[in-house]
Order: C-alpha cells, then sequence, then structure tokens
C-alpha cells in the first residue's frame, strides 16, 4: 500500500531536485489510504545538508509509509524554527552556537547533537584561470577579511605575483552555517567577513558566477564542486606558510591532511520528538542506511567506528552539544561525543 508524502521546499532554497519530490509526492498519494500518512517527521535547517536528508527522506516514506518534509531555511534559520519547537529535526553544517543554545533553553527544548558526515570546505576558481595553482589560509584571509572590504579589489594585492585582475568574490549567506564555518577557519573568527561579496544560499549562484568570470572566487561544500568538475576548479589549500598544498578529496578528509576546511556535518534531534515512534523510526534508519546515500550525493560518510559511536550516542539519547556554543575547526567526532 503507498502513502501520501509531501516535500517543502523552502523560498530560500533554488533546488532542482525539488522537481522529483513534488512528481514522486504526486504520484505516491493518488493511492494513499495508510494510516502512518497521519504521522509527520518535521525537518528544516541547513542547505548543505538538505541532499542527505533529502534522499534518506525519501526512502524512508517508502519504506515506512510515514510523511516527512524537508525545508530548506540555513543552518540559522533552521536552528530558529527547532528553538521555537517548529520541527522536530535540524539539519546544521556547524554546530549549534551559545545564542541558539540559550533559545532552546528558554523553550524548554532539549537536543540530542548527532554528527551524521563529513564535508570539505571547497574554494573554487574558473577553469581558465591559470595563475592560480594553490592558496594559503593567509592568502585567503587577505583576501575575505573585514579589513579588505572595498580596499582588497585586485588579485596582486593579495599576492604580487597574481596579475592585475579585478576580484569578484563568492559566497555563503550570513545565515549560513558555511558563511560561519569558513570565517572561523580562515579568519579565527566567526562571521568576520568583508561584505561586498556575492553571498547566497544558493550554491547554484555561486557556481554561475564563478564559471563564468576569470577573475572570480568562490566557497561552498564538497557536493557542489564535485557536481560541477567540468564548470569550475578546486584550489588546494596550504595549511601553514611553508607546508603542502592540499586538494579537497574524500581521502584528504579521512586522513586529516585537508585542513582547515574539513567539517562535520550534523542533525539535532528534539529529545521531547524523540519520543514518538515515528521520529524515534527516522533517525534510526537515518543513521544506518545514510552511508551509501551520503556517497551518492557526494558527500563523505563517518569511518566505521565513528558510526558506530554516533548510533551508541543516539541509543543512550545524551543531549546537549560537545562544542560549548562555539565552531571549532579539525574535531574528530569520536573525541566530540566523549565530551557530552
Amino acid at each position: 500500500m503507498r502513502f501520501d508524502s509531501i516535500q517543502t521546499i523552502s523560498a530560500t532554497g533554488k533546488w532542482l531536485q525539488a522537481l522529483s519530490i513534488i512528481l514522486l509526492a504526486a504520484g505516491i498519494s493518488a493511492c494513499s489510504e495508510d494510516k502512518g500518512a497521519s504521522f509527520l517527521v518535521r525537518i528544516d535547517g541547513s542547505s548543505t545538508v538538505f541532499p542527505i536528508t533529502e534522499a534518506v527522506a525519501e526512502e524512508f516514506q517508502l519504506a515506512k509509509k510515514i510523511r516527512t518534509t524537508v525545508g530548506i531555511s540555513g543552518t540559522g534559520g533552521g536552528f530558529k524554527k527547532f528553538c521555537r519547537g517548529e520541527v522536530d529535526i535540524t539539519q546544521a553544517s556547524r554546530p549549534i552556537l551559545h545564542k541558539e543554545m540559550e533559545a532552546c533553553k528558554a523553550a524548554g527544548i532539549e537536543y540530542i547533537e548527532l554528527p551524521i558526515a563529513y564535508d570539505a570546505l571547497t574554494v573554487v576558481i574558473n577553469p581558465d584561470n591559470d595563475f592560480i595553482t594553490s592558496m594559503t589560509v593567509d592568502e585567503l584571509r587577505t583576501m575575505w577579511e573585514p579589513a579588505a572590504q572595498n580596499v582588497i579589489t585586485s588579485w596582486n594585492q593579495v599576492n604580487p605575483a597574481w596579475p592585475d585582475r579585478p576580484l569578484r568574490l563568492y559566497g555563503a549567506g550570513s545565515d549560513s552555517g558555511t558563511f560561519d564555518y569558513f570565517t572561523e577557519a580562515i579568519m579565527g573568527e566567526a562571521k568576520s567577513s568583508r561584505g561586498d561579496f556575492t553571498a547566497s544560499e544558493d550554491d547554484n549562484v555561486i557556481v554561475r558566477g564563478v564559471s563564468g568570470d576569470l577573475g572570480a572566487i568562490g566557497y561552498f561544500g564538497f557536493a557542489y564542486f564535485a557536481e560541477n568538475q567540468e564548470a569550475i576548479k578546486a584550489v588546494p589549500i596550504v595549511a601553514k606558510q611553508g607546508g603542502q598544498a592540499v586538494a579537497p578529496s574524500e581521502e584528504n578528509v579521512m586522513n586529516g591532511s585537508y585542513q582547515p576546511l574539513s567539517r562535520p556535518l550534523f542533525i539535532y534531534v528534539n529529545v521531547k520528538s524523540a519520543e514518538t515512534p515515528h521520529v524515534r523510526d527516522f533517525v534510526e534508519f537515518y543513521l544506518e542506511n545514510s552511508e551509501e546515500l551520503i556517497k551518492e550525493v557526494r558527500f563523505i560518510p563517518l569511518p566505521e567506528e565513528e558510526q558506530a559511536a554516533v548510533i551508541a550516542h543516539w541509543q543512550a539519547r545524551k543531549t546537549g552539544t560537545g562544542f560549548g556554543g562555539e565552531p571549532e575547526v579539525g574535531i574528530k567526532i569520536q573525541d566530540l561525543l566523549k565530551r557530552i
């Protein structure tokens, strides 16, 4: 017996995947008469994590006949809804912040923090750019720090060896977890960034901008680079002066060499929601079945031992966060879970 299925897509996210969800919903709802359709799992948050959760939700609905809505309002927007009790689960591309912890506390909402995959934030340039073979963290800082606004406008101002070509920057919007993590990793302070760049929650905007301008540079999650390699080029990163340039890849994330732009991705589960069978079943399905789906959407699954630790963490229903309200660069999942 088939069931009713509806996916909700936030107006801020322009996702081609939404079409397939709508078509799936139309086909399935026509023959829906299952009592499981009265249950609903409500999810919102990160546009980066959305492809993973979307893929899991589709498989879960087919297997369990329980409706699941997945919205995209960004990591910050998702936490606002989560801490108001409007959703059962929020997806996040950075950990919960102090102000979000306080909002949840004020509303009496406890949560379980679950890392679900790794990502490699990827700096991208135009494929015809022949003067950039790698970049240092110091060069990225010079380019993106607040003091660069309306001052650093040409590539040769960042490095004299580079041409006097206009510098055009593309990046994540300020409500994005990707923005928070990038600024923390490069500037040492979340949200510390120049403001005169093209900001978007839609990574397709960044792809189009960088692919169409030889002087452009941008950043986003590895999955979007992997899907658009014919249109953009990834920049290997030198973490420390004199160090080796390391390209973003699954191997380099897993061996710890791609720093400081490797990061974990999360879902946060409302503890009260987790007591309901349909939300509990969804989270367990997510943790037990996501590895292949994560690979399909070009993210990096957790190593087996880390995945086992996350499942044990969920089974113990350990609440709170291992980050203390601050983004943190370079942490291992098992070390994180030991803090809670």
